[in-house]
Protein backbone atom coordinates (compact mmCIF):
# COMPACT_ATOMS: atom_id res chain seq x y z
CA UNK A 1 0.00 0.00 0.00
CA UNK A 2 2.88 2.38 0.79
CA UNK A 3 4.33 1.93 -2.69
CA UNK A 4 0.95 2.56 -4.27
CA UNK A 5 0.63 5.79 -2.29
CA UNK A 6 4.12 6.86 -3.35
CA UNK A 7 3.30 6.08 -6.99
CA UNK A 8 0.09 8.09 -6.72
CA UNK A 9 1.94 11.04 -5.16
CA UNK A 10 4.44 10.85 -8.01
CA UNK A 11 1.57 10.87 -10.52
CA UNK A 12 0.13 14.02 -8.92
CA UNK A 13 3.38 15.87 -8.21
CA UNK A 14 4.90 15.22 -11.63
CA UNK A 15 1.90 17.07 -13.17
CA UNK A 16 0.70 14.05 -15.16
CA UNK A 17 -2.80 14.41 -13.75
CA UNK A 18 -3.11 18.08 -14.63
CA UNK A 19 -1.76 17.33 -18.12
CA UNK A 20 -4.47 14.69 -18.59
CA UNK A 21 -7.06 17.28 -17.50
CA UNK A 22 -5.79 19.82 -20.03
CA UNK A 23 -5.83 17.24 -22.82
CA UNK A 24 -9.42 16.33 -21.91
CA UNK A 25 -10.44 19.97 -22.33
CA UNK A 26 -8.73 19.96 -25.74
CA UNK A 27 -10.59 16.81 -26.80
CA UNK A 28 -13.88 18.42 -25.72
CA UNK A 29 -13.14 21.38 -28.02
CA UNK A 30 -12.29 19.01 -30.87
CA UNK A 31 -15.40 16.85 -30.39
CA UNK A 32 -17.82 19.76 -30.05
CA UNK A 33 -16.44 21.44 -33.19
CA UNK A 34 -16.26 18.19 -35.15
CA UNK A 35 -12.54 18.64 -35.81
CA UNK A 36 -10.34 15.73 -36.75
CA UNK A 37 -8.41 14.31 -33.80
CA UNK A 38 -4.72 15.22 -33.99
CA UNK A 39 -2.61 12.90 -31.86
CA UNK A 40 0.41 15.12 -32.50
CA UNK A 41 -1.44 18.12 -31.05
CA UNK A 42 -2.69 16.16 -28.04
CA UNK A 43 0.76 14.74 -27.31
CA UNK A 44 2.35 18.17 -27.74
CA UNK A 45 -0.10 19.78 -25.30
CA UNK A 46 0.28 16.89 -22.84
CA UNK A 47 4.07 17.14 -22.66
CA UNK A 48 4.01 20.95 -22.80
CA UNK A 49 1.72 21.02 -19.77
CA UNK A 50 4.02 18.73 -17.81
CA UNK A 51 7.06 20.77 -18.79
CA UNK A 52 5.40 24.11 -18.04
CA UNK A 53 3.89 23.15 -14.69
CA UNK A 54 7.06 21.48 -13.46
CA UNK A 55 9.13 24.43 -14.62
CA UNK A 56 6.98 26.75 -12.52
CA UNK A 57 7.33 24.45 -9.50
CA UNK A 58 11.05 23.95 -9.73
CA UNK A 59 11.80 27.55 -10.55
CA UNK A 60 10.94 28.00 -6.89
CA UNK A 61 7.94 30.19 -7.52
CA UNK A 62 5.07 27.91 -6.55
CA UNK A 63 4.99 26.80 -2.95
CA UNK A 64 5.20 23.04 -2.61
CA UNK A 65 2.91 21.79 0.14
CA UNK A 66 3.48 18.03 -0.27
CA UNK A 67 6.34 16.61 1.76
CA UNK A 68 6.28 13.50 -0.44
CA UNK A 69 7.71 15.57 -3.28
CA UNK A 70 11.18 15.75 -1.77
CA UNK A 71 11.92 12.07 -2.21
CA UNK A 72 10.65 12.06 -5.78
CA UNK A 73 12.28 15.30 -6.86
CA UNK A 74 15.06 13.68 -8.85
CA UNK A 75 12.67 11.35 -10.65
CA UNK A 76 10.37 14.26 -11.52
CA UNK A 77 13.28 16.34 -12.83
CA UNK A 78 14.35 13.52 -15.14
CA UNK A 79 10.76 12.96 -16.24
CA UNK A 80 10.37 16.69 -16.93
CA UNK A 81 13.47 16.68 -19.12
CA UNK A 82 12.15 13.68 -21.08
CA UNK A 83 8.80 15.48 -21.45
CA UNK A 84 10.63 18.54 -22.77
CA UNK A 85 12.36 16.42 -25.42
CA UNK A 86 9.01 14.85 -26.31
CA UNK A 87 7.31 18.22 -26.74
CA UNK A 88 10.10 19.28 -29.13
CA UNK A 89 9.56 16.13 -31.18
CA UNK A 90 5.80 16.69 -31.47
CA UNK A 91 6.25 20.44 -32.04
CA UNK A 92 8.05 19.64 -35.29
CA UNK A 93 4.90 17.86 -36.49
CA UNK A 94 2.67 20.93 -36.02
CA UNK A 95 2.02 23.99 -38.16
CA UNK A 96 3.83 27.29 -37.74
CA UNK A 97 0.60 29.01 -36.70
CA UNK A 98 0.08 26.54 -33.84
CA UNK A 99 3.66 27.05 -32.70
CA UNK A 100 3.32 30.85 -32.83
CA UNK A 101 0.17 30.72 -30.69
CA UNK A 102 1.89 28.31 -28.32
CA UNK A 103 4.82 30.72 -28.11
CA UNK A 104 2.53 33.47 -26.84
CA UNK A 105 1.05 31.15 -24.23
CA UNK A 106 4.54 29.95 -23.32
CA UNK A 107 5.65 33.55 -22.85
CA UNK A 108 2.83 34.07 -20.36
CA UNK A 109 4.04 30.97 -18.51
CA UNK A 110 7.57 32.35 -18.38
CA UNK A 111 6.34 35.73 -17.14
CA UNK A 112 4.30 33.85 -14.52
CA UNK A 113 7.36 32.00 -13.24
CA UNK A 114 10.44 34.16 -13.82
CA UNK A 115 11.24 37.36 -11.89
CA UNK A 116 11.19 39.67 -14.92
CA UNK A 117 9.53 42.67 -13.29
CA UNK A 118 10.99 45.08 -10.80
CA UNK A 119 12.00 43.87 -7.34
CA UNK A 120 12.30 40.27 -8.64
CA UNK A 121 8.57 40.04 -9.22
CA UNK A 122 6.61 38.00 -11.76
CA UNK A 123 2.99 37.71 -12.90
CA UNK A 124 2.24 35.29 -10.07
CA UNK A 125 3.35 37.78 -7.45
CA UNK A 126 1.35 40.70 -8.88
CA UNK A 127 -1.67 41.30 -6.68
CA UNK A 128 -4.90 39.67 -7.74
CA UNK A 129 -4.03 38.40 -11.23
CA UNK A 130 -2.54 34.92 -10.63
CA UNK A 131 -5.79 33.03 -11.12
CA UNK A 132 -6.63 34.95 -14.31
CA UNK A 133 -3.23 34.29 -15.90
CA UNK A 134 -3.72 30.56 -15.26
CA UNK A 135 -7.22 30.69 -16.75
CA UNK A 136 -5.98 32.61 -19.80
CA UNK A 137 -3.27 30.05 -20.55
CA UNK A 138 -5.65 27.09 -20.05
CA UNK A 139 -8.39 28.67 -22.19
CA UNK A 140 -5.98 29.64 -24.95
CA UNK A 141 -4.42 26.19 -24.99
CA UNK A 142 -7.65 24.21 -24.93
CA UNK A 143 -9.81 26.38 -27.20
CA UNK A 144 -7.58 28.37 -29.57
CA UNK A 145 -4.96 25.73 -30.35
CA UNK A 146 -7.48 23.13 -31.64
CA UNK A 147 -9.10 25.83 -33.82
CA UNK A 148 -5.77 26.96 -35.22
CA UNK A 149 -4.62 23.38 -35.75
CA UNK A 150 -7.83 22.68 -37.71
CA UNK A 151 -7.08 25.79 -39.83
CA UNK A 152 -10.39 27.37 -38.91
CA UNK A 153 -11.10 31.08 -38.60
CA UNK A 154 -12.04 32.59 -35.26
CA UNK A 155 -15.81 32.84 -34.93
CA UNK A 156 -18.42 33.96 -32.45
CA UNK A 157 -18.71 30.35 -31.31
CA UNK A 158 -14.97 30.19 -30.63
CA UNK A 159 -15.03 33.40 -28.62
CA UNK A 160 -17.95 32.14 -26.55
CA UNK A 161 -16.13 28.84 -25.97
CA UNK A 162 -13.04 30.81 -24.92
CA UNK A 163 -14.99 32.92 -22.45
CA UNK A 164 -16.76 29.88 -20.99
CA UNK A 165 -13.52 27.93 -20.65
CA UNK A 166 -11.80 30.93 -19.05
CA UNK A 167 -14.57 31.27 -16.47
CA UNK A 168 -14.66 27.52 -15.84
CA UNK A 169 -10.93 27.38 -15.13
CA UNK A 170 -11.24 30.37 -12.80
CA UNK A 171 -13.91 28.51 -10.80
CA UNK A 172 -11.89 25.27 -10.85
CA UNK A 173 -8.94 27.21 -9.40
CA UNK A 174 -10.93 28.69 -6.51
CA UNK A 175 -10.75 25.50 -4.33
CA UNK A 176 -6.95 25.71 -4.66
CA UNK A 177 -6.95 29.35 -3.58
CA UNK A 178 -9.20 28.53 -0.63
CA UNK A 179 -6.84 25.68 0.33
CA UNK A 180 -3.79 27.91 0.00
CA UNK A 181 -5.11 30.67 2.26
CA UNK A 182 -2.88 29.40 5.05
CA UNK A 183 0.17 29.39 2.75
CA UNK A 184 -0.16 32.40 0.43
CA UNK A 185 1.38 35.73 1.26
CA UNK A 186 -1.14 38.51 1.86
CA UNK A 187 0.55 40.47 -0.93
CA UNK A 188 -0.87 38.04 -3.52
CA UNK A 189 -4.38 39.33 -2.81
CA UNK A 190 -6.05 36.17 -4.06
CA UNK A 191 -9.84 36.19 -4.39
CA UNK A 192 -10.44 34.43 -1.01
CA UNK A 193 -8.00 36.83 0.65
CA UNK A 194 -9.79 39.86 -0.73
CA UNK A 195 -13.45 38.88 -0.30
CA UNK A 196 -13.41 35.88 2.04
CA UNK A 197 -14.34 32.24 1.51
CA UNK A 198 -18.13 32.69 1.55
CA UNK A 199 -18.11 35.43 -1.09
CA UNK A 200 -15.57 33.47 -3.11
CA UNK A 201 -18.06 30.61 -3.32
CA UNK A 202 -20.81 33.04 -4.37
CA UNK A 203 -18.51 34.54 -7.01
CA UNK A 204 -17.80 31.07 -8.37
CA UNK A 205 -21.49 30.15 -8.51
CA UNK A 206 -22.26 33.38 -10.40
CA UNK A 207 -19.58 32.52 -12.96
CA UNK A 208 -21.03 29.02 -13.38
CA UNK A 209 -24.51 30.48 -13.99
CA UNK A 210 -22.98 32.90 -16.52
CA UNK A 211 -21.26 29.99 -18.30
CA UNK A 212 -24.61 28.22 -18.73
CA UNK A 213 -26.49 31.38 -19.66
CA UNK A 214 -24.10 32.43 -22.40
CA UNK A 215 -24.46 29.03 -24.08
CA UNK A 216 -27.77 30.21 -25.55
CA UNK A 217 -25.84 32.71 -27.70
CA UNK A 218 -24.04 29.95 -29.56
CA UNK A 219 -24.69 30.10 -33.29
CA UNK A 220 -25.50 26.40 -33.28
CA UNK A 221 -27.28 25.54 -30.05
CA UNK A 222 -26.89 21.82 -29.34
CA UNK A 223 -28.89 20.21 -26.58
CA UNK A 224 -26.17 17.67 -25.73
CA UNK A 225 -23.60 20.46 -25.36
CA UNK A 226 -25.86 22.50 -23.09
CA UNK A 227 -26.81 19.51 -20.95
CA UNK A 228 -23.18 18.41 -20.65
CA UNK A 229 -22.15 21.95 -19.72
CA UNK A 230 -24.96 22.25 -17.18
CA UNK A 231 -24.11 18.94 -15.51
CA UNK A 232 -20.41 19.74 -15.19
CA UNK A 233 -21.21 23.20 -13.81
CA UNK A 234 -23.38 21.55 -11.14
CA UNK A 235 -20.50 19.21 -10.28
CA UNK A 236 -18.02 22.09 -10.10
CA UNK A 237 -20.45 24.07 -7.94
CA UNK A 238 -20.80 21.20 -5.46
CA UNK A 239 -17.05 20.84 -5.06
CA UNK A 240 -16.59 24.60 -4.78
CA UNK A 241 -19.22 24.86 -2.04
CA UNK A 242 -17.53 22.00 -0.16
CA UNK A 243 -14.08 23.62 -0.35
CA UNK A 244 -12.43 24.46 2.95
CA UNK A 245 -9.09 25.86 4.08
CA UNK A 246 -8.24 22.48 5.55
CA UNK A 247 -9.11 20.02 2.82
CA UNK A 248 -8.33 16.37 2.37
CA UNK A 249 -4.89 15.97 0.83
CA UNK A 250 -6.12 15.08 -2.65
CA UNK A 251 -9.35 17.11 -2.68
CA UNK A 252 -8.07 19.87 -4.96
CA UNK A 253 -5.00 18.30 -6.52
CA UNK A 254 -6.79 15.13 -7.65
CA UNK A 255 -10.57 15.27 -7.24
CA UNK A 256 -11.14 18.84 -8.49
CA UNK A 257 -8.55 18.43 -11.24
CA UNK A 258 -10.41 15.30 -12.36
CA UNK A 259 -13.48 17.34 -13.33
CA UNK A 260 -12.27 17.97 -16.94
CA UNK A 261 -11.93 14.19 -17.29
CA UNK A 262 -15.50 13.74 -16.00
CA UNK A 263 -16.63 16.53 -18.35
CA UNK A 264 -15.17 14.72 -21.36
CA UNK A 265 -16.91 11.52 -20.30
CA UNK A 266 -20.24 13.37 -20.07
CA UNK A 267 -19.78 14.98 -23.50
CA UNK A 268 -18.91 11.67 -25.17
CA UNK A 269 -21.85 9.95 -23.49
CA UNK A 270 -24.31 12.69 -24.43
CA UNK A 271 -23.15 12.92 -28.04
CA UNK A 272 -22.49 9.31 -28.97
CA UNK A 273 -24.07 6.92 -26.45
CA UNK A 274 -27.32 8.54 -25.32
CA UNK A 275 -28.78 8.93 -28.85
CA UNK A 276 -28.28 5.20 -29.44
CA UNK A 277 -29.91 4.31 -26.11
CA UNK A 278 -32.85 6.66 -26.67
CA UNK A 279 -33.54 5.78 -30.27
Amino acid sequence: MRYLRQAFDLYINSSIHVAVAVVCFVVISIVENNFQISLDLLAFIFFSTITGYNFVKYAGIAKLHHSSLAGNLRIIQIFSFISFLALIYFAVQLSVNVLLATGILGLLTLLYALPVFGNSRNLRSLAGIKIFVIAMVWAGTTVFLPVINAQQLLSQSTLIDLFQRFCMVVVLTLPFEIRDLIYDSDSLETIPQRIGIRKTRIFGVILLLLICLIEIFQQQFRSYSFLSLFLVCVIIGVFLLRSRERQAKYYASFVVESIPIIYLGIVLFMKYVLPIVVY
